[in-house]
């Protein structure tokens, strides 16, 4: 794990080490630096050492100088092709680098190498003989990559403060990105928080050719739902076996369940491979428990470590239930208990850690949950990924009846349901029902294809346009027509569909990509393709990196994930239960008190520290586009109790204390 920058054109070595130096962090063991004055290729690498500590310095080349790498990431299956390529006359220098697997792999089978390779990556190779830049991102974007290319100036990082450091990367903010952060909580690639300054997206590649300054980007890998047919009768709770061949259905589910468990102890097993200590992060929800419970099985008894931390508020506490499996698993268990309320008082410094917003309320959990485990360990194994490919969330089962209510109640009358439930009571407990409820509502008001981004966001979009000050001429009506046509068809107006395509259109393409007709697969692509990589993988690496951790995820194997992208959804969602064969699956594996617990997300009281006066606003901090009085507005109705607005209210004080540096 590490963190890699470069550029070509003008520049010189100072730039390279600025660059190197601002992302210390990803990598405090060691650094390398090439420079070619010829072509005015610059390299710098910052080294976390985890494989081959002795024979992975980078940037690395090959014996005959000719081709050179720097790379941020691991390759899980680096041994077989160490094998296959020393079986086709290769020879290496390392003794298991997983970095000089890819320097032969490129030089035998060029560009499309990255598509046999099982980890997670963001690197970047030289060929000095083409005169030639190839970089790449895995396939889910666990791995970040940033560049820009301005002019005769073509620069690359892990983060922006890196390639900030380069005179000709370009600094304005951008304002669309800006609308995309309130309406997602995070900004969605290919864009970054600045104009032409762009993340290279999961599952894509570049090439820059030095003689002409071409730049070129394309996607090598797709994560494309292609479910097998099911015997039986699909209905609205599930898969209602038919009677005349329902024992062979069951045998289906028993296979699904096979494969599983097999293929994930696979994906587990390879992220044990380490030089250095290595644990597991354990929250006791289902994925994590099943990380432990698979790791142990391939670690001698008693030597496993398990992390986790609590804090002193119950409907924010899952130590106990972290602590339960590890004595079932008998794993050599760490615990840090928190106090919340103190805990507070880190969020500017890691705010300010940021390379862009993500106004994702768990990074403080997922932070100092990092910063526990690396007292112990440089490696830990998560559970990210188990509820975006199994339908783990509590959207999935409003899905159906959210279908219903669109077509059925009208929308006055729905405006109407809306003001009755605003008047609900105000809770700061954990995904309190209250919550849920005006969120829901919230989704309802607008077309299908935006329902999970408007769960999610931290503004809704006629909301989002008065705090930018805009006036769109229109409010959609999603009664118009089922949502399986044409994303927005539903929208009669076109300068508010234009409005909406804009600020959603990564939402809108993943809804329309999608070739299954049905809205769980259509929800299943959103989380995975969209939410996973730009929110939940973004905050796991930037929390887990600001503290010097690696941080894996055997749900994102591509062969675990190839599995699950096949598992029909009636599998995943079954009469209102999340997650039901993957439950089925690890039940032989785990005990029935975790297999059957209610999820429980990792996140913080924000709307109570709000209430409290825990967070300072300061309004000339933010992008000076917004409109002071809404936030001004919606604060003031939070403090009041009139409405609960913790999404907005964090995300625009995120702003605010990420704009001061």
């Amino acid at each position: 794990m590490c963190g890699i920058a470069g550029f070509v054109g003008p520049g010189d070595r100072g730039v390279l080490q600025r660059m190197t130096d601002a992302i210390l962090h990803r990598g405090p063991d060691a650094e390398g630096h090439w420079t070619e004055e010829s072509t005015g290729v610059h390299l710098g690498f910052r080294r976390l050492s985890i494989i081959d500590i002795r024979g992975g310095s980078q940037p690395m080349w090959t014996a005959d100088g000719e081709i050179g790498v720097t790379f941020n990431g691991e390759i899980y299956n680096h041994a077989e092709l160490r094998k296959e390529l020393q079986a086709a006359g290769c020879q290496f220098q390392t003794d298991h680098s997983d970095t000089e697997v890819l320097l032969h792999a490129y030089r035998k089978w060029g560009d499309s190498f990255v598509e046999r390779l099982n980890g997670m990556w963001a690197f970047v190779i030289y060929d000095r003989f083409r005169k030639r830049l190839f970089g790449s991102r895995d396939r889910f974007g666990k791995k970040p990559l940033y560049y820009f290319h301005e002019g005769q100036c073509f620069g690359w990082a892990s983060e922006l403060p890196a390639l900030l450091q380069h005179p000709d990367c370009p600094r304005d903010l951008s304002t669309l990105s800006l609308k995309k952060y309130f309406a997602y909580a995070y900004i969605p690639a290919p864009r970054s928080i600045y104009e032409r300054v762009w993340k290279l997206p999961g599952g894509h590649c570049f090439s820059y050719e030095l003689r002409s300054g071409e730049l070129k980007t394309w996607k090598y890998w797709e994560f494309v739902l292609e479910p097998t047919a099911m015997v039986g009768i699909p209905g609205d709770g599930g898969w209602q076996v038919a009677t005349t061949d329902g024992r062979h259905n069951e045998q289906q589910i028993d296979q699904w369940c096979e494969q599983i468990r097999e293929t994930f102890e696979r994906a587990v097993k390879r992220r044990l491979m380490s030089d250095v200590p290595l644990g597991v992060f354990l929250s006791g929800g289902i994925d994590s428990s099943a990380v432990a419970a698979l790791a142990a099985k391939h670690v001698p008894a008693g030597q496993l470590n398990t992390f986790a931390i609590g804090f002193n508020e119950p409907s924010f506490d899952e130590s106990a239930h972290a602590r339960f499996v590890a004595e079932r698993l008998g794993t050599r268990h760490h615990e840090e208990i928190l106090d919340l309320d103190k805990s507070v008082s880190l969020l500017p410094e890691i705010v300010a850690k940021l390379d862009e917003p993500l106004g994702d309320g768990s990074l403080l959990p997922t932070y100092l949950l990092s910063r526990f485990t690396r007292q112990h360990v440089t490696v830990a194994l998560g559970g990210d990924g188990g509820d975006e490919l199994f339908a783990g969330y509590d959207p999935f089962r409003a899905l159906k009846k959210a279908e219903r209510y669109s077509q059925f109640v009208p929308r006055p009358v729905h405006e109407a349901i809306r003001l009755v439930a605003a008047r609900l009571p105000v809770s700061h407990q954990n995904m309190s029902l209250d919550f849920k409820i005006k969120r829901t509502l919230m989704g309802l008001s607008y077309p299908a294809p935006l329902w999970n981004s408007v769960w999610m966001s931290a503004l809704e979009p006629r909301d989002l346009a008065l705090l930018f000050r805009e006036a769109p001429t229109a409010t959609p009506d999603p009664n118009r027509r089922s949502p399986h046509g044409h994303a927005l068809a539903a929208v009669g107006d076109r300068g508010y569909r234009a409005y909406l395509e804009e600020i959603y259109s990564e939402a809108i393409e993943a809804w329309d990509r999608c070739k299954q007709p049905n809205l769980i697969d259509r929800a299943l692509q959103f989380w995975t393709n969209l939410y996973l990589q730009d929110g939940i993988l973004a905050k796991v690496d930037r929390a887990s990196m600001m503290n010097s951790l690696e941080a894996r995820s055997p749900f994102l194997d591509i062969e675990f994930a190839d599995l699950a992208r096949r598992i029909p959804w009636q599998l995943k969602l079954r009469d209102g239960q999340t997650k039901w064969i993957l439950k089925k699956a690890l039940a032989p594996l785990l005990p029935q008190e975790i297999i059957q617990r209610k999820k429980k997300g990792f996140g913080m009281p924000i709307g109570r520290w709000l209430r409290e006066g825990k967070f300072e606003f300061d309004h000339a901090r933010t992008f000076p586009h917004l409109d002071v009085a809404f936030a001004e507005n919606k604060l003031a109705a939070h403090l009041h109790g009139k409405s609960d607005e913790r999404l907005f209210l964090w995300s625009y004080w995120l702003l605010s204390q990420w704009m001061k540096k």
